[in-house]
């Protein structure tokens, strides 16, 4: 990320370039096959592996590289000989799955279309899916598995899970690499069925097969880890430092969730600290207490945030809509007219002033398209209510924290976090500063007890921002915060450090201890993301050590151990992981 503003037609961010590299991205393959020829170029790569230069984008398109070279084996076997054949040739790899993320895990800014550099889609052939077993349910899933693929497997099983991130265009690997979660707690009364979690969706995991180094045959082998196995808990949320190419999830019967969207709670009710305006129990925690599952979008500078309630719910309600299929938000998943044209001013004319008149006419957009498409109140199997999240919607950039704390706590941590970002946007906004131009995104999940899949002396995940902590058993729940601008918007950066460091003093171990979002933004200086050095190398590890078990250290010590040459790696892991 940069602070700069961009407001010519030829700059990086212009209108025309913006909304353009948004649909593009949304649409254009991820590679361009070349002639097998071009394998002359990389001598001794194996036989019948398609090779092929690669541009990569994230996300957001905040990182990219064009002319990487990429393969896509067709087997495990052939990822095997491909991370051999990288080892030998001093190459690193990054498995690569639909680029779906924000951070530099895959790679970091800057890399060049000659580095020796071996992106691994997964997304082209890893995607096998079968039923492993029926009772108790599991499923076996390729790493290049599209999480709407898997969900859709599962529905026609009669199975599926508690939550799961909103966009469909995740794959599996890329979804456990990053602990990716969704949004879920117990509800009063509700008992977590079989099969099911309300943590990640690392803690579904009952095996995996991954590339590892093999001392012994001073070669690479594919190797299958369990579940109880003290190797398998540094794998199961790895950040990409190592290449796993399939799974065996643990899941349960399906539910039918019905969801409730509303606008007619104001910030200052939902919101509040403990205690204020809480008679009519419309806050944050009340509806997590009623349904368990609850999603907060508050457009910046509105009033009114985009309250989800999902509920479960047998049989359909009598005013809930019937749903079949997912993606039921047309308004949210396209970008309408009125926030386009917004969108074009403000980047191509670096109207950044214009921030308050676009959370209001998004606001708006969502109010109004919520009657219009009869989606206020939804109601079907999880799948159809739990994806909501097309990749034609508006790209922006975002960080991202899980804050861990009790229950009887989560209001408290939802109203000192809110409180603390409206201040601070008003105080910029008093100097005429707009660094926030999108939303401000609450969730709650559980964290990933182990004892969910239901296999003796299963581990938790070693570095999943949902792993327990030893010393604070009272602490239950994680509270998620993200907040969202668009690429290039001035300030951003500073005001998302002084978030960063408000949270990191606020939530320091005494109510409540914050991890980061590995997939988003964190690590902020004045400038850019995942550039203090404090916080990447001291204290997002320090968050991982609880005084028991191997914490941060232990799980470096095996990440190293079964890649020592680090043939996984980039200079941004390298310096996570020193």
């Amino acid at each position: 990320m940069t602070s700069s503003s961009a407001n010519t037609e030829g700059a990086p961010w212009s209108r025309r370039g913006f909304l353009l590299s948004a649909a593009s991205l949304a649409v254009a393959p991820q590679f361009v096959l070349q002639d097998r020829a071009a394998a002359a170029e990389l001598p001794g790569f194996p036989e019948g592996v398609d090779l092929y230069r690669s541009a990569y984008r994230n996300w957001v398109g905040e990182i990219t590289a064009d002319g990487l070279w990429a393969c896509a084996p067709a087997d495990a076997d052939q990822v095997v000989a491909v991370v051999d054949w990288a080892w030998r040739q001093g190459w690193t790899v990054r498995p690569r799955g639909l680029s779906h993320g924000w951070s530099p895990l895959t790679i970091p800014a800057g890399t060049e279309s000659g580095a020796p550099v071996l992106l691994v889609d997964a997304a082209t052939h890893l995607t096998g899916l079968a039923l492993e077993s029926a009772d108790p349910a599991a499923v076996r899933v390729g790493a290049g598995v599209s999480m709407e693929a898997l969900l859709t497997f599962l529905e026609d099983h009669g199975l599926g899970v508690t939550a799961c991130p909103a966009p469909g265009d995740l794959t599996v690997g890329g979804a456990l690499a990053v602990d990716a979660h969704g949004t879920a707690v117990p509800a009063d009364g509700e008992t977590l069925p079989p099969g099911h979690t309300y943590g990640s969706l690392s803690n579904l995991v009952l095996s995996l097969t991954a590339v590892v180094w093999d001392a012994d045959r001073e070669a690479h082998v594919l190797r299958t880890f369990t579940r109880d196995e003290a190797d398998c808990a540094a794998l199961l949320t790895h950040l990409g430092r190592t290449l796993v190419t399939e799974v065996v999830l643990r899941v349960g019967a399906d539910s039918n969730l019905r969801c409730v969207s509303r606008t007619d709670i104001s910030a200052g009710e939902l919101l509040a600290a403990p205690g204020d305006g809480d008679d009519e129990g419309r806050t944050f925690a009340s509806f997590l207490d009623k349904a368990g599952r609850v999603e907060v979008i508050w457009f910046a500078f509105t009033e009114f945030p985009w309250l989800k309630v999902w509920s479960v719910a047998p049989t359909r309600p009598l005013t809930s809509r019937r749903v079949t299929s997912p993606y039921n938000y047309p308004f949210s998943d396209n970008v309408p007219t009125p926030v386009a044209d917004l969108v074009g001013r403000i980047v191509s004319d670096g109207a950044w002033y214009l921030a308050p008149v676009l959370g209001n006419t998004q606001l708006t957009t969502a109010s109004l398209g919520l009657v219009t498409t009869l989606s206020a109140d939804i109601w079907g199997p999880s799948k159809n209510t739990l994806l909501y999240l097309k990749p034609t919607t508006l790209r922006v950039t975002a960080n991202g924290y899980a804050v861990h704390t009790s229950r009887d706590q989560v209001q408290r941590v939802v109203a000192e976090f809110t409180d603390f970002y409206r201040e601070r946007l008003t105080v910029y906004a008093a100097r005429e500063s707009f660094p926030v131009n999108g939303s401000v995104e609450i969730r709650a999940t559980g964290l990933d007890d182990p004892a969910d899949v239901g296999t003796a002396g299963a581990r938790a995940p070693l570095l999943s921002a949902l792993r327990p902590r030893a010393d604070h058993p009272e602490w239950d729940t994680a509270v998620w915060f993200d907040v969202l601008t668009l690429p290039g918007t001035p300030d951003a950066e500073a005001f998302f450090r002084e978030l960063e460091q408000f949270m990191l003093t606020t939530y320091d171990g005494g109510h409540a201890l914050v991890r980061v979002e590995w997939s988003k933004g964190w690590g902020y200086t004045a400038e850019a993301a995942w550039s203090d050095e404090e916080v990447v190398g001291s204290v997002v590890p320090a968050s991982f050590d609880d005084g028991e078990g191997p914490g941060w250290d232990g799980a470096t010590e095996i990440l190293d151990r079964l890649d020592p040459h680090r043939v996984y790696g980039n200079v941004f892991l390298d310096r996570l992981f020193s």
